[in-house]
C-alpha cells in the first residue's frame, strides 16, 4: 500500500524532467481509469499512486508515460485481485476520500456508470476503460495482447450491452 494519499506530486519530485506535470495531469484519469475497471475508490487511489511511485523512479526508461502508466495501473490492480491473501478487515470508512472535493468524487458517489460497467464481462469492461481513458483499438490490443478486431468485437458488444440496459431502465442512469 502507498503511503501517499495526495493528488500532487512530493516537492522532493520537482526537477523539470516533465513528471510533475504527467503526475497532475494523469493521476486523476488514471484513478478513473481504475474505477471502470473495478476498483473501490481506496484500492484505485493506492494503486494509481504506487504506479506513480513507480513512473517517477523509472521516468528516464519510459517511452510512452500513458500507456505505460495505464498498463502498469491495470497489471497491479490484477496482481492485487488475484494475489491469495485473505482480507480479513474491510475497507475502513474514510472521514475524507483522497480526492475530495473533484470531479472523481462526484462520479464515484453517482455509481450508475460504474454499476453499468460492473455488469459487464472482464474483457468487456478492461476495453470501455481503455477506451474511455483515450485509446484507440490498435493502442488498446497492443496493452492487452489481443488482435484490434478482438479489441471492437469487445467494444461493440459492451456498447450494446449498455444501450441495453440502459433502455430496460428506462435512461434513468
Amino acid at each position: 500500500m502507498s503511503e501517499h494519499h495526495t493528488t500532487s506530486p512530493p516537492s522532493t519530485w520537482s526537477g523539470g524532467t516533465g513528471f510533475d506535470d504527467f503526475y497532475l495531469t494523469h493521476f486523476k484519469p488514471l484513478t478513473v481509469f481504475l474505477l471502470m475497471h473495478g476498483a473501490t475508490l481506496t484500492e484505485a487511489n493506492d494503486v494509481a499512486q504506487d504506479t506513480m511511485i513507480e513512473a517517477h523512479r523509472s521516468w528516464h526508461r519510459i517511452g510512452s508515460p500513458k500507456a505505460w502508466a495505464h498498463s502498469t495501473a491495470s497489471r497491479t490492480l490484477a496482481r492485487r485481485r488475484f494475489a491469495a491473501v485473505e482480507d480479513l478487515v474491510a475497507d475502513p470508512p474514510e472521514s475524507a476520500p483522497p480526492l475530495c472535493g473533484t470531479d472523481i468524487e462526484q462520479w464515484e458517489q453517482r455509481h450508475d456508470v460504474l454499476d453499468l460497467l460492473a455488469g459487464l464481462p472482464e474483457r468487456q469492461r478492461q476495453v470501455m476503460a481503455w477506451t474511455q481513458a483515450g485509446f484507440s483499438p490498435k493502442e488498446i490490443a497492443e496493452q492487452l495482447g489481443i488482435s484490434s478486431e478482438a479489441v471492437r468485437a469487445s467494444l461493440m458488444k459492451a456498447r450494446q450491452t449498455l444501450s441495453r440496459r440502459l433502455r430496460r431502465d428506462g435512461g434513468d442512469r
